[in-house]
């Protein structure tokens, strides 16, 4: 298959070899390539040193990265009272409880995050089966049960991004966009990172991150020197 002329001068931008670079030269040579007609995505891929089997190896969580995403997420909130008060003063586009979850249950997720308060879990867990295949099913381990609805929703407006690794032992996760500033993706990259690292499970052994790439959403991967 031949290269478009935009992925071969995006290849010859690219490190000669697959060595890790460091970071600031890695989103430098992100940063060099031909823009396209949108503003791309940029994505961080890490490959762990984990057994996705096992599951007190499972990497999952969420995080509030410095400069955001550049994307504010759709967010709907099951909860009542005060809590559904809450939710829709942070922002959130959708509250509510019976008419919520029967509207999802006949196949609405024209949304990017679902949050629960704890006591409306008897109603949301039915739902499991419309919202787990999109990775939508709240969950206290990725913080979206949780009684603190007010600060959970605008974190999520404001770019907080959830991550979880696939059956492969890989983490991918939003960093940003390309028109943000080098420095800005540099500091959510190296946050990102961070994180990741400081969830290492006592249980793995040797090398925990294997490899970091960093990519946009119509660019090659770049290797990162974690």
């Amino acid at each position: 298959m031949s290269l478009s002329k935009r992925m071969r001068a995006m290849l010859a931008l690219k490190p000669k070899t697959d060595d890790p670079i460091p970071l600031a030269d890695a989103v430098g040579v992100i940063k060099s390539f031909p823009p396209a007609k949108f503003d791309q995505t940029v994505e961080i891929h890490m490959r762990l040193g984990i057994d996705p089997k096992q599951a007190d190896q499972i990497i999952r969580g969420s995080l509030v990265l410095p400069h955001g995403i550049g994307k504010a997420k759709r967010v709907v909130v099951f909860a009542k009272g005060n809590l559904a008060e809450d939710a829709k003063a942070a922002g959130a586009e959708a509250v509510g409880g019976d008419e919520l979850a029967k509207r999802i249950k006949e196949g609405w997720t024209d949304f990017d995050v679902c949050i629960a308060a704890p006591d409306m879990m008897g109603l949301v867990g039915p739902l499991g089966k419309v919202l787990g295949p999109r990775g939508l099913m709240p969950s206290p381990r990725a913080g979206t049960v949780t009684a603190d609805i007010g600060k959970t929703v605008s974190e999520y407006k404001a770019g907080k991004v959830e991550f979880r690794n696939d059956p492969t032992g890989i983490v991918h996760a939003v960093v940003g966009k390309a028109s943000f500033d080098a420095s800005q993706l540099v500091a959510n990259i190296r946050a990102f990172i961070d994180h990741i690292q400081a969830l290492q499970p006592s249980s793995v052994r040797g090398q925990f991150v294997r490899s970091v790439s960093i990519s946009a959403t119509m660019t090659p991967g770049v290797m990162v020197a974690a």
